[in-house]
This record gives C-alpha cells, structure tokens and sequence, in this order.
C-alpha cells in the first residue's frame, strides 16, 4: 500500500510518450543488414526500341501481320527503283540490278519450280542502297591502320619466306610452255581441260582438310558466291560440302555451282564437290556481287498435297492414305543426311507396291516437304499425305516399270555360228511367229557382249526355257566345268628355233581386237568422277606371257 501511495496524481498517464500499439521493451532503432560481400553490380536501363524504323526491311511483316498479295497471272515486274526491280515468274522470286550477268535469287538451287501464288512481304530489294559511298555492314566504319597489308592476286604471288602474309597457292597449272592469260569468259578462265594427274595433285592437299563451304537445306545462296571466290583467292580448289535436301538431286546442285560461280567440277564423291578455279584465274578480275543483307520471305505457292490427287477421287484417295497407316516405310531419313540413293531407292519400290512410304521423323517439316516436292518432279509420283511426319507417295496412273514386262530372248542369226546356240531352221513358222512375238530388241552393243560372253565359253544359250529345278541344276554344273577350264587356261607361247636372230610368237587371236566396240564405247565418260580413288588397276596377265618378257630372256642368254 505504501507503493501505491506514493505514485503521482491519479489521471496522469506516466506511458504518453511511448507509441500506441508497440511493445515499450522492444528497441526504437533496429541495426542495419550487413553489407554484401560483393558489391551488386550497377547496370544501365535497357535501351528502348524505336517502334518505327527507317527501313520497312528490319519490321519483318511476315512473321508479325498477316500480309498476302497475290501475284498477277502474267507476273513480271511487282515494284522497280529506278534500274532496279523485283521479279515474280517461274523462278520464283528474283531481283534485277543493272550490269547484272543475271537475275538474283536467294537460292538457286531450291528454288521449286512453280509459279508463286503471293507473296508474304512487300517487294523491297534486299541488297544495300546504291547511294551508300561503301558496302553497307550495319556498323561505323572501322578506323585506318597503320599497317600497309600487301595484297597479292593470283597472277603475283607472294614471294617464298616473306614474313605478314598468308599462304597463296601458285596459278596454274600450266603445261609446259605456257604462261597464265587475262580471260574474260568462262572457256579462257579455265583454259585447257585438267588430266588425271593434274586432278590427283590438286584434289589430295583437300581430301582431310576441313576448310570447306558448307551447302545446307537453302542450297546454293546468292552469297555463297562471293565466299567461294575467297576460298579461291588462296586455293585454287574450292571443298563444297552438301547436307540435306540439296542431296537428292546432286546434278542440280552440280549444275548451278558451275554456272554461277564460273569454275569446273572435277571430282565428286557423295555429298562432297570439288570446285576449280581454272588455270587463268585471277581474283581481281572476278565478277563482285552484291551481299544479300537478309533473308528474303518465301512466297506463297500451291498445296503439295491435294484431297483429290491427280487421276483419283475422294473416296480412292481416302482408301490408299487408310492403307499407308499400315505401310512400313522403305528407308528412315537422318536429319541433315546424304540422300543420294533416295530417287533410285522409291523407283524400285514402286515395282513392288503402288504405295511407298518414307519415315523422316526427326526432322524439320519444312525439310520433308521440300524432299516431297522433289520425289514429286523426280521419281516421278503423287503425294498423298505428310502425316506422322512421314511422305506417303502413289505411283500414279502413268506409271511405267523400269523392267520390260516379257522375258528377254536373245536371238542371233545362222551367220553367226555359235556352237552353243541351236538351230531354228526345223522349227515350224508357228513356232517362229510365236518365238518373235517374244523377243525384246536390244542395242548392238548389248548383242556384241553376248556373242562375246557365249564365244569365251562365260555363258550358255539354253535350248529349252521351261526347265524343271533338276534339270537345270545339272545345266548349271556341267557349264561351271566349261567356264572354270576356260578360266585357268592361258595362251601356249611357240619358239622357232630355225633361225636365232628372228624368233616368232605364236599366241591365240584376241578377240578384243576382232570386236567392233572399244572400252571407250563400254564406259562413256561421266562429267563428274564419282570414284573415290584413282589408283590403275593391275593387270590380270600371267608372268612370262608378254613379248617384252621374251625379249628380256633372250638378252639374259646372251
């Protein structure tokens, strides 16, 4: 009680300066955090985006509005600067420049050949603005250095163990006597065709060398010409590597890579091209293009692939896609493989099946499409569906078998004598009438290889073609006796001994000098070498046989 009498006056609060609500044990001011470790970086606000740019080129229309404009049915010209103008045909999309050798395109290999029915952006050209005082690169131009880089060209290379410059291959080669020339057409830029060694030598430095030009699912690009043209400045073979859908069709490929860039083919193995140059190349004089700045939007073309396909109906199209979900496919495409064999590969299958499918799982749609477009114009076929990432192809009513449908009768006439053959003179005209209604014609050099393989004893005309399995198999066994005794036999070689100073050789005739045909007709000669090595092969004659084996003996004895 003495503690409550002495508190002050009742009615004053003794707390009024402490705050409403808070816990007057608790501290007023809490401490600080800590200070990090590592001080937090300090960036600048991210930049702004200009919403209208100066050129309509970076907007990309295409891939942000919904821009169609269909392409009258004569095309031509949809929208020209001056000399300058954009093209709608057959091509596709292409842009022509003045002084231009021909009309630019983005690809020119992969180019599908139709008509476009729109296109997806507004016609604009995508080179740089001819007013520009340099090539435009998007970036200030770089300061001046100090340093005086010599340049050499084809026709003046560096000298040997001069220190600042790169590696330049020698022009050439030239044969013996001649010198490089100043040629302004293709014919005198390449001059005088390569031989076998002159191949061999310049194609071996590049067969493990990964400097190459890498040809995708674009195809041959507008600029890649201009790289290829640097790759040529220091080599004078140029390694082109192809990937992808550009593979199906190789020659396509071929050809473009040789009328574009100017050079020569001279050696080809898979997806892998060798370009040359040409003796008389000289970097400087080179055609210069200009650079596409970005890529072009693709136009608008028809539907590969049909409710109706052509020659069939509805419900006929309906029935074969039904029957294609059961269908195992042929082959299964790699994503950015070589499809060489892909055309040869569907033609046979159609022997077999009126449907084929091909598996291309894993790989981009847009790539199968294109293979499709292509299997279409090559084989060729009717798409039926891409479904299930996978191309379903009829063979079409027009369709052709690559075999003959009759047997094929080799048939020789009484003057040719062939102890092997029979005689169809006791044959009654029926016979005869039925017997030619029979044979398949063939060229003459097909009938001079079998008159050759039956002569050598290699093949046997049978007399009778319906045969039972018994029958034939001793047919089989006794012509295997013939052939292998023909085989391990080689000529006799008779010495006269009359006179020491002349000897004669006697030896069988040759029947490769009787026959009308050469190994040139045998084997025509390909544009492209499509082997991988070019070694000789060995000769097959037995030691001792040849005359120059004789004449060295007869030296050793004296």
């Amino acid at each position: 009680m003495a503690i409550v009498a002495s508190l002050p006056t009742p009615g004053l609060n003794l707390f009024s300066s402490l705050p409403l609500g808070k816990d007057p044990t608790a501290s007023s001011s809490p401490s600080p955090p800590p200070p990090p470790p590592i001080p937090i970086p300090k960036y600048p606000p991210p930049l702004k985006k200009s919403k209208n740019s100066a050129n309509p080129a970076f907007k990309i229309p295409h891939l942000r509005t919904k821009y169609y404009k269909p392409v009258k049915d004569g095309g031509g010209v949809i929208a020209s600067d001056g000399d300058r103008s954009v093209l709608v045909g057959d091509s596709g999309v292409s842009y022509l420049l003045p002084g231009a050798p021909f009309e630019f395109q983005f690809s020119y290999s992969e180019t599908p050949k139709v008509k476009p029915l729109a296109i997806r952006e507004p016609a604009f050209l995508p080179f740089a603005p001819p007013t520009m005082p340099r090539p435009w690169t998007g970036k200030p131009p770089l300061k001046t250095s100090k340093k005086k880089i010599p340049v050499f060209d084809s026709f003046n290379p560096p000298p040997a163990g001069k220190k600042g410059v790169k590696y330049v291959e020698m022009p050439g080669p030239y044969p013996f006597g001649k010198f490089p020339e100043e040629g302004k057409s293709r014919e005198e830029i390449l001059g005088e065709p390569l031989k076998t060694w002159e191949i061999k030598m310049l194609i071996k430095p590049h067969l493990s060398d990964n400097r190459q030009v890498n040809l995708g699912r674009d195809g041959l690009t507008h600029n890649m010409l201009e790289l290829v043209h640097s790759h040529w400045k220091r080599r004078r073979v140029c390694k082109v590597r192809c990937k992808g859908v550009p593979t199906v069709d190789m020659d396509n490929v071929c050809r473009h890579l040789e009328e574009k860039t100017g050079g020569k083919i001279i050696h080809r193995v898979g997806g892998v091209v060798y370009l040359f140059r040409g003796r008389n190349y000289n970097y400087r004089t080179r055609p210069q293009y200009p650079v596409m700045l970005w890529k072009p939007a693709a136009p608008v073309y028809p539907k590969l692939i049909q409710e109706a396909p052509e020659g069939l109906t509805k419900a006929e199209a309906d029935e074969f896609r039904k029957k294609g979900k059961n269908l195992l496919p042929i082959c299964k495409l790699a994503k950015n493989g070589v499809y060489i064999t892909l055309v040869r590969d569907v033609r046979t299958a159609f022997e077999g099946s009126p449907l084929v499918k091909v598996d291309c799982k894993g790989m981009e749609p847009s790539d199968y499409k294109k293979l499709g477009a292509k299997l279409k114009d090559l084989v060729p076929c009717v798409l039926l569906s891409f479904d299930d990432e996978q191309i379903l192809m009829w063979r079409g009513q027009d369709w052709k078998s690559m075999y003959p449908e009759a047997r094929p009768s080799i048939s020789f006439p009484a003057e040719l004598d062939i102890a092997s053959g029979s005689d169809d003179s006791g044959k009654s005209d029926d016979d005869c009438d039925n017997s030619d209604a029979k044979i398949v014609s063939s060229s003459p050099k097909m009938m001079l290889l079998w008159k050759h393989a039956l002569e050598s004893n290699k093949a046997i005309l049978l007399d009778e073609i319906d045969l039972g399995p018994d029958a034939l198999l001793t047919k089989v066994e006794e012509f295997e006796g013939i052939s292998q005794a023909t085989e391990h036999s080689y000529p006799a070689l008779v010495m006269s001994s009359e006179d020491g100073s002349s000897n004669s050789i006697s030896t069988f005739e040759d029947d490769s000098h009787s026959e009308i045909f050469s190994e040139d007709d045998m084997y025509s000669d390909d544009e492209y070498y499509d082997s991988e090595s070019f070694e000789e092969l060995e000769t097959s004659a037995p030691p001792g046989s040849l005359s120059i084996d004789l004449i060295a003996e007869k030296l050793d004895k004296k």
